[in-house]
């Protein structure tokens, strides 16, 4: 009997012109109107006739014009599942799993309405002596179903190698002049020109370069900021999890050098800031339980820029318009870029961030944000020479 035209077309509309195996996009193929370049196959699961692969007496004829029946291969992988020596591999059930899960993805990717498209924004620089490049297959992924990209090629703001590790003082330099430009070049414009109309932000640095770029970026323009999972990986977010508890605490001290601390992904006692600001009152934003993966859920990231606004509101009321806060981060990478964002030029005080270094025995100051006092100023030489 065959497969009319009508289930090959439905087919083909189920599937998004791709490969329901592996993705390849096949729907050039059929519009060019020749055979001999088509590499869409339309292959049966129970296969059309009792004696082929996954036959059947009675369902084979039954199913053989069942879009329900049917997969859309590329050459390669209609040849896989019907050899000799790899159809078993592939029995009805799982190539009916496949079909299910291809369809329903194509079904969700093309449900997303169009204002929903958002540009991918990829950063990332080397972590002591590690690349921790960003890959763009999972940050898509990440996006579906609220967005989807609205271009083919993400923006990327790393370099594709730096030889610097993050205890060399070159480092820091060679790579926040980076971050900046090339800021400027890809970004800055098309969101002043409303070319880009929301970001989806996907960065793994060294703290102070992600709360750099969430200063870059400001909370000005619609953006997205989405967090790495390490168990299991992904950069999706995962809503159903327990929430983070976040605790605010507050120690008194001499100075207007204050320590916030962000000790959310690993613990931060108060003898380490004290070896760094001496007697400094210290102003802590923390979870009973500190850890890497503590930030699963989209409301966890917006309680914690509730928090870290509240507070710096705070420290500027306690300690007056003439202090400097001193941030020591132990967060999730989306957590250091909201701090950049949440941060006002206009109405924050000037901040200090430092970064952890055990090559280099403690905090380092690495990033200054905002307009130091001289007092400050002073005071940062001292430590940028202790």
């Amino acid at each position: 009997m065959g497969v009319s035209t009508r289930t090959r077309l439905t087919l083909w509309t189920r599937s998004g012109g791709r490969c329901q195996f592996c993705n390849d996009l096949l729907l050039g193929d059929l519009l060019s109107g020749k055979d001999e370049l088509n590499n869409g196959y339309v292959a049966h699961i129970v296969a059309e006739t009792p004696g082929g692969p996954r036959g059947d007496l009675i369902r084979s004829p039954e199913l053989a014009d069942d879009v329900n029946n049917l997969m859309l291969l590329c050459n390669a992988h209609h040849r896989l599942i019907d050899g000799h020596d790899t159809s078993q591999d592939y029995p009805e059930t799982r190539l009916l799993e496949m079909k299910a899960a291809h369809e329903a993805r194509i079904d969700i990717v093309t449900g997303i309405a169009p204002d929903r498209a958002s540009r991918v924004l990829l950063y990332a620089a080397r972590v002591g002596e590690h690349d921790c490049p960003v890959r763009h297959d999972l940050a898509k992924v990440a996006m579906l179903p609220d967005r989807f990209p609205d271009i083919r090629e993400p923006i990327a703001l790393d370099l594709p190698r730096c030889d610097f590790a993050d205890h060399e003082p070159g480092y820091w330099d060679f790579q926040t002049v980076n971050l900046r430009r090339q800021f400027d070049r890809k970004v800055r414009d098309q969101l002043a020109d409303g070319h880009i109309k929301h970001l989806s932000v996907f960065g793994i640095a060294p703290q102070p370069l992600l709360i750099e770029l969430g200063r870059l970026l400001s909370d000005i323009p619609a953006v997205t900021v989405h967090q790495l999972h390490r168990e299991p990986q992904g950069w999706d977010w995962r809503d159903s999890r327990t929430p983070a508890v976040l605790e605010t605490s507050r120690k008194d001290g001499l100075g207007r050098s204050v320590a916030l601390v962000l000790s959310v992904s690993a613990t931060i006692t108060d003898d380490r800031i004290e070896a760094v600001l001496g007697d400094a009152p210290i102003w802590r934003i923390t979870v009973p339980e500190p850890d890497r993966d503590i930030m699963h859920r989209r409301e966890d990231l917006v309680r914690f820029r509730e928090i870290v606004r509240h507070t710096l509101d705070q420290i500027k009321t306690v300690h007056g318009q003439d202090a400097t806060v001193h941030v020591f981060p132990a967060m999730p990478v989306s957590a250091a870029v909201e701090l950049g964002r949440v941060w006002m030029p206009k109405a924050d005080l000037p901040l200090v961030v430092y970064d952890e270094n055990r090559a280099l025995g403690g905090f380092e100051p690495r990033l200054t944000i905002g307009q130091l006092s001289s007092h400050a100023n002073e005071a940062r030489k001292e430590l940028d020479h202790a």
